[in-house]
């Protein structure tokens, strides 16, 4: 076994530590999840934490990690009997993200459960992580199925597997640590809510700091026992701190002046339900601890809520996480001039946090709810004398593209970027047929996970059985088989796997004319709120999205493929638009997005989303080219959907030729609108039948 990189030699990282060795002394805080950028030392933390965590007490020879004070009396390999244990060190389990339901959660032999009647388990990471660490990488891009079952776990403090009738339980209560990365996506509200703490890294900007990164990485790399050896004593002491505030824990008190700072500041920031509440008072309590104190000060509470809110207070999926810290400060000084019970907490309180905002303006927190919901300051529509600048060299929407054939500068046949308009509820747009994609929400799927449909023999090792299928399988030979008494008699042979329908997730390209015909600023508004009312429907249903743009003279990859639906509102919002209209351009980048996307996820099946008014300028017979290029996506089955965005009391219907020549279905701005009298569902009719 390697030896892993000291905890206590990682360089900065402040917040990132202080959460880590908060939940080593008080599990109960409930977690940390870990969202910054690579190369941020965010898994290097997290495992080198399980070198400074106590030992535990476990009955000797159980699977289960089982207390011998209090052993679990529903254990599987019980009943144990109270009495001394074994030591052993703490584990850290990483769950992989590809994993499968059994490896998590465990296995039952079911032909030995069907045949003997006897529960052959065979325990899953769950019960490896029991009184241990589990840690998930990447834990945003972790499968919904697992995630669910996570969710149960860590809300049970038990793990149930299932199977036909047949079930066990055991112990799972787990510290859960995940890191991620904001750019491949966000996690779902259920997930993010369960984790106790969230802290947010980043590279040090600082040279010398970054040159001690290095020094100490290659340092370790050349010699991981004799670096380990020089901070051996920073391990002791920091292993000993935790013994030690984890024996002070049940002496803090938490007095009704912090108490009333905590719910005041829960009540102020709007986050749902009290477990933010629940999770603020433990943490509270961990800090004065952790400091040596037995009790709670105000500056435990601000510090609690900057670790424990900022992933609680989020609105929707283009919000960024973060805390207003003005407002926090406002409110612990409002509420902490009463009954605290030291007399003094709250002007400590307030000189703490003073000290801490002269600190902070330095970098004050753009990601606050006066953030603009994670999007660039933008000029409004009407900005008046603010654009007279820029705006006042604003040439007709048909301007030329430059010489070079880039798109154009502001002033040269560009518009500066509008807001988009109010985000609205979508109708659900699906591709027929029946995939075998990744799991979400969107179209219909082969899946793990859903309605049985049917059965067939398993490929592989059996994971959800039909029961129905293998005893009509089984049973017309029973006689052949000597069977004597009231046990069916079943063979390997006989065992059907149930086959299930649920729901894929699909890649949604989205293809938008930037072009100046539809740079009307009220028209390309609507078009934007459309885009991302679409995007946030994406992000609901699990869908990876792309961006592609076409304006001037060429058609424009604005965000590859990706799990980050944030990041697609971003580049959204910045989009400017003028110049002719390349259509052609834009369905051949996107065509060639979707050769190289089938190359890397094969499953995955695309929906085109391409957003324009169908006319078509620039070059000899824009509109014939534009026609071919269409039918390349209709020759390899590719399902879209072409939003209208043609206005006016004259219309030409040339989208509506477009979907036809796709081979999709036309829809406008008004019928996007899941309330809209053309229906609730629209599935997209598509010229594939490939899966089908």
């Amino acid at each position: 076994m390697s030896t892993p990189f000291p905890f206590t030699a990682v360089v900065g990282q402040d917040d990132l530590r202080l959460a880590l060795l908060l939940n080593a002394v008080s599990p109960a805080v409930g977690g940390v999840l870990v969202r910054g950028e690579k190369g941020t030392a965010k898994s290097t933390a997290v495992r080198a934490l399980s070198a400074l965590m106590p030992e535990v007490d476990v009955v000797a020879g159980c699977r289960f990690s089982c207390a011998p004070a209090a052993p679990d009396p529903a254990c599987p390999d019980g009943p144990h009997e109270v009495g001394a244990g074994v030591q052993r060190p703490a584990r850290m389990v990483e769950l992989p993200v590809g994993a499968s339901e059994d490896r998590l959660v465990g296995a039952l032999d079911i032909e030995r459960a069907l045949a003997e009647g006897v529960k052959a388990f065979e325990p899953g990471l769950l019960a490896d992580a029991h009184r241990g660490i589990l840690y998930v990488d990447e834990v945003n891009l972790l499968h919904d199925h697992l995630v669910d079952l996570l969710l149960d776990a860590a809300a049970m403090g038990a793990s149930y597997v299932e199977r036909e009738g047949v079930s066990v339980r055991h112990a799972a209560r787990f510290l859960l640590v995940g890191t991620m990365n904001p750019e491949e996506g966000e996690l779902r509200p259920q997930l993010l809510d369960r984790f106790g703490l969230t802290v947010e890294v980043a590279a040090s900007r600082e040279p010398d700091q970054r040159v001690e990164v290095v020094r100490r990485r290659l340092a370790y790399d050349d010699d991981p026992d004799g670096f380990a050896a020089r901070w051996a004593d920073e391990e002791t002491a920091v292993r000993a701190r935790i013994a030690a505030a984890r024996k002070l824990l049940p002496s803090v008190v938490l007095s009704d002046g912090p108490l009333r700072q905590i719910a005041a500041t829960c009540a102020a920031f709007e986050v749902d339900g009290m477990r933010a509440d629940i999770v603020m008072a433990r943490t509270a309590t961990t800090l004065a601890a952790w400091a040596g104190r037995t009790e709670v000060l105000a500056e435990d509470v601000r510090q609690a809520a900057l670790l424990a809110l900022p992933h609680r207070r989020r609105r929707n999926p283009f919000d960024a996480p973060g805390l207003d810290e003005d407002k926090l400060d406002e409110t612990l000084e409002e509420f902490g001039s009463g009954d605290n019970s030291d007399g003094s907490g709250g002007s400590n309180s307030s000189n703490s946090s003073d000290g801490s905002d002269e600190s902070g303006d330095e970098d004050p927190d753009p990601d606050g709810p006066d953030g603009g919901g994670g999007q660039p300051p933008q000029e409004g529509p009407d900005s008046g004398d603010d654009g007279g600048a820029e705006s006042s060299g604003e040439v007709p929407a048909q301007g030329e593209p430059s010489e070079n054939g880039q798109a154009p500068s502001p002033g040269a046949g560009e518009q500066a970027p509008v807001r988009a308009a109010e985000p609205f509820r979508t109708k659900v747009l699906s591709v027929p047929g029946l995939g075998e994609g990744a799991a979400g929400r969107r179209s219909r799927a082969r899946t793990e996970h859903g309605r049985t449909t049917g059965a067939r023999r398993p490929q592989g090792a059996l994971t959800k059985l039909h029961l129905a299928a293998t005893v009509q399988a089984a049973a017309p030979h029973q006689r052949a088989r000597g069977r004597s008494g009231p046990g069916l008699v079943v063979r390997r042979d006989d065992l059907r796997q149930a086959t299930r329908e649920g729901r894929e997730g699909n890649l949604v390209l989205f293809v938008v004319d930037a072009s100046g015909s539809m740079a009307a600023r009220q028209r390309m508004s609507a078009v934007k709120g459309a885009v991302l009312s679409l995007l946030l429907d994406a992000y609901q249903r699990r869908d990876k999205v792309g961006l592609v743009t076409f304006r001037g003279s060429t058609g424009e990859v604005a965000l590859p493929p990706t799990s980050s639906v944030d990041a697609a509102a971003v580049r959204l919002e910045s989009l400017p638009t003028g110049g002719r209209t390349p259509l052609a351009a834009g369905l051949l980048r996107a065509h060639d997005v979707l050769r190289v996307e089938r190359l890397r996820d094969p499953a995955r099946r695309a929906l085109v989303v391409l957003v324009t008014d169908g006319r078509a300028t620039g070059g000899p017979e824009p509109v014939a080219l534009a026609g071919r290029a269409a039918r390349l996506f209709a020759a390899d089955g590719v399902a879209s959907v072409v939003v209208d965005c043609e206005s006016g009391p004259v219309r030409l219907g040339l989208a509506g030729q477009l979907a036809g020549e796709l081979g999709g279905t036309a829809v406008t701005l008004d019928e996007l609108r899941a309330d809209s009298i053309a229906g609730l569902v629209r599935d997209v009719q598509g010229n594939s039948r490939r899966a089908a």
